[in-house]
């Protein structure tokens, strides 16, 4: 569940400093003319500000790569491809960082199959799901041979044939079913209740895969589904796969050539302080055993928790004010770089990237940005420390859903992207300018005139 600004107990900087790998992080202890100050592995933020400015998304490789082998040494009992989702964040350095650790990809466009594959995942790793996928995007996808197009209705699923059929390739597909299991998340994380616009009821699904069997441009290869995100324990994981097994049964019993189970992703992170953590052992030996009966390949879909806590957005204090009864620490990154507050209240941990400035007497404020919105914020009647104009914070657990969401709203360039590597760094997205902007439109010739 997404935890709202006013279960805050303290400063989100006293829990941080104490366990800062909770968030991906370390803190780097005070040397000759420093003090104590906030690292992603051995590269200082500060030291990234200062070499690329703000506001800026650093992330962590060894983060990553700790969470993939985590997950992946969770699942080891049984055969489990996990497809990275890559709407959570679509760096081309992520998914290339990721490809080489051995992911695979869930895609939801054209556009991130042709990230996935330049980034070096194998065709027959990427799973294809999303629910208004277009006849040129379904194109590449089967010229390219992906695993699977996880079909979403039965439009779709004569659409598909239709384009196979005209490229003159067999198609392997899986169907993606709504389970209907409330995963007890945001209203705009839960994906697979009965109202949602996501895949196919399950009293349609036996009609669907009879006729998904009978179209020779076809091959019914699995079931998947995806009930949200932000998930912090196996059950409704395995209530899902409750879900879906009688119907794999009657499907194998019926000569149908199964091979996989998607059980989607929406595994969760650490945010706010008192969040528990996703015990990964525990779901990854759950969801093997259950699934090991069945003799099926398991399809795990992680994006949040494999990204999320290996990001931070870097931002510099701008200054601050009081309205009346209210205070407001003003930066100068925005809802425009990080949209998940405003858009459904999501809760960032945000800490001074000078560990000695957490000793101050913390103030109760609103992190705002320059953005001229009201919801422009990235967090409210937040307890924390008072950061002075000039100072660096970093809003934690932002490598999901950060940059992949951002825009140039009020004519604000992009953030940087920053991949940190032990003790080096390297921009993998550098800031443009307002001119960068402009150089990317034209005026109509009648408008020159």
């Amino acid at each position: 569940m997404v935890t709202p600004d006013v279960q805050q107990s303290g400063p989100d900087h006293t829990a941080v400093f104490a366990a800062p790998g909770r968030w991906g992080l370390r803190v780097q202890p005070a040397g000759p003319g420093r003090a104590a100050r906030l690292a992603v592995e051995d590269v200082a933020l500060a030291d990234v500000a200062a070499a690329v400015g703000t506001p800026t998304y650093v992330y962590g490789a060894g983060e990553i790569a700790a969470r993939f082998h985590a997950l992946a040494r969770a699942c080891r009992s049984h055969p489990t491809l996990i497809g990275y989702a890559v709407k959570a964040n679509s760096s081309q350095a992520v998914l290339t960082h990721l490809a080489r650790l051995g992911a695979g990809a869930d895609i939801v466009s054209g556009g991130e199959l042709r990230r996935a594959l330049v980034a070096g995942v194998p065709a027959d790793k990427i799973v294809f799901s999303g629910v208004g996928k277009l006849d040129a995007e379904l194109d590449a996808a089967i010229a390219a041979g992906v695993r699977s197009i996880n079909i979403e209705s039965v439009e779709e699923l004569d659409r598909v044939a239709a384009r196979a059929h005209a490229l003159g390739r067999v198609t392997s597909i899986a169907l993606r079913l709504n389970p209907d299991i409330d995963p007890d998340t945001h209203p705009y994380l839960a994906t697979g209740l009965r109202e949602s616009k996501f895949g196919i009821a399950m009293s349609d699904a036996p009609a669907l895969a009879a006729r998904a069997r009978a179209l020779h441009d076809l091959r019914l290869v699995g079931l998947a589904c995806h009930i949200g995100s932000q998930i912090l324990d196996e059950s409704p994981f395995l209530a899902s796969f409750e879900r879906l097994s009688g119907l794999v049964r009657a499907l194998r019993a019926d000569g149908a050539p199964l091979r996989q189970i998607d059980l989607g992703g929406g595994m969760g992170i650490t945010y706010a302080p008192a969040d528990r953590e996703l015990d990964v052992e525990r779901l990854g030996a759950a969801l093997t055993a259950a699934v090991a009966p069945l003799g099926l390949e398991l399809v795990l879909e992680p994006g949040r928790y494999l990204i999320g806590s290996a990001g931070v957005l870097l931002t510099r204090v701008v200054g601050r004010k009081r309205n009346g009864e209210r205070d407001f620490v003003i930066v100068d990154a925005a809802m425009n770089d990080l949209l998940r507050p405003a858009l459904y209240g999501a809760y960032h941990p945000i800490v001074p990237v000078d560990v000695a400035a957490g000793e101050r007497p913390p103030i109760r404020a609103d992190v705002v940005g320059p953005v001229c919105e009201c919801g422009d914020f990235l967090a409210q009647d937040r307890i924390l420390s008072p950061a002075e104009p000039g100072e660096l914070l970093a809003v934690l657990g932002a490598g999901a859903y950060g940059m992949a969401m951002a825009s140039t709203y009020n004519s604000r360039p992009l953030a940087a992207e920053v991949l940190v590597h032990g003790s080096e760094f390297a921009v993998t997205r550098a800031r443009k300018t307002v001119d960068d902007l402009i150089a990317d439109e034209q005026v109509p010739a009648w408008l020159a005139r």
